[in-house]
């Protein structure tokens, strides 16, 4: 993607999706504040963009809105999913690890820990 004036593009397309050019921020992770409502101010300063920067990250979600809005709906059904794997996976591993049982010479550490898991449980 080439300007007629012979510039960058302001936003290009990478293996991270619709990105801000020179910088990591995807047009998503602006979409997370357009949506909410943030001023452009605020956006512009929690990721430190310069005001070029910010005008044409707006401009295109605004030029393109149906596009930007369907990949971004896309973008957060992943998240979800990938927090999905990745709680479940944390669940089996704690289950898992609650399971074991200490190291020799640690049973007094591990009683000890228990007691405390207890009184934990009891004071929530």
């Amino acid at each position: 993607m080439t300007l007629a004036s012979g510039r960058q593009p302001s936003i290009i397309r990478t293996e991270r999706g619709l990105t801000i050019s020179g910088t990591r921020i995807t047009l998503y992770d602006v979409m997370d504040y357009v949506t909410a409502q943030y001023p452009s101010k605020f956006i512009r300063s929690l990721f430190d963009l310069t005001q070029d920067q910010i005008n044409a990250a707006l401009s295109y979600i605004e030029t393109n809105r149906p596009e930007v809005e369907a990949e971004y709906q896309l973008v957060l059904k992943q998240a979800e999913e990938n927090r999905q794997y990745w709680e479940e996976h944390r669940r089996e591993h704690i289950a898992h690890a609650a399971k074991r049982s200490p190291k020799p010479g640690q049973e007094a550490l591990w009683a000890k820990l228990q007691e405390q898991k207890a009184k934990h449980e009891l004071e929530a």
